[in-house]
């Protein structure tokens, strides 16, 4: 009897062995199944964070590429822009070298005052034509914006803040002022 039980206990603690290590295979299993799982989603995300990383390498050289374009675009259109201005003025400049040329050989001063007057006019006709203006100032009420009191004086017959004075003109290309008006303004104060 007592062999039959030492049969008996190693039946049971072979059974209990097979069924432990059986217990532990379905663990195992199921423990190499998560890992997978788990295995995936990370290749998955690796994938995403991959493509993601290559969309922003390529907008990255997309937005050089436009802020180089663009670049270039600017210098270009503000070459053409000055070859443009300065194309006409060269005619002004053209005839005044000429009035030049000819003062030396003129034997009176008013023709040489009539071709200055000219040339006068068609510079300020290839300003015009830019859209550029002159600030009106002598005789007008100062404004900051568009004046620069360089001297005060004084007059009781000129209201306070009138400009009496111009030194030197003001230009506006648009509503932008090119350069101020340097004036003298009455302040009787």
């Amino acid at each position: 009897m007592q062999e039959q039980d030492k049969n008996l206990n190693q039946e049971t603690e072979q059974v209990e062995t097979e069924a432990s290590e059986t217990q532990a295979g379905q663990e195992t299993a199921e423990e190499t199944k998560a890992e997978e799982a788990a295995a995936e989603v990370v290749d998955e995300r690796d994938e995403q964070i991959a493509e993601l990383n290559n969309r922003l390498a390529r907008l990255q050289a997309d937005f050089t590429n436009f802020r180089r374009r663009t670049q270039t675009e600017k210098e270009q259109l503000s070459t053409f822009v000055t070859a443009n201005v300065v194309e006409k003025f060269l005619k002004v400049l053209d005839n005044f070298e000429r009035a030049q040329a000819s003062s030396a050989k003129a034997a009176d001063v008013e023709s040489v005052l009539t071709g200055m007057e000219k040339i006068h006019r068609q510079f300020q006709d290839v300003l015009s034509s830019l859209k550029v203006e002159e600030i009106p100032a002598e005789g007008a009420q100062f404004d900051p914006n568009f004046h620069e009191a360089v001297m005060r004086a004084q007059n009781p017959d000129i209201e306070d803040n009138t400009i009496d004075m111009v030194f030197e003109k003001g230009y506006k290309l648009n509503d932008k002022v090119i350069r101020t008006s340097k004036v003298r303004v009455i302040s009787n104060d």
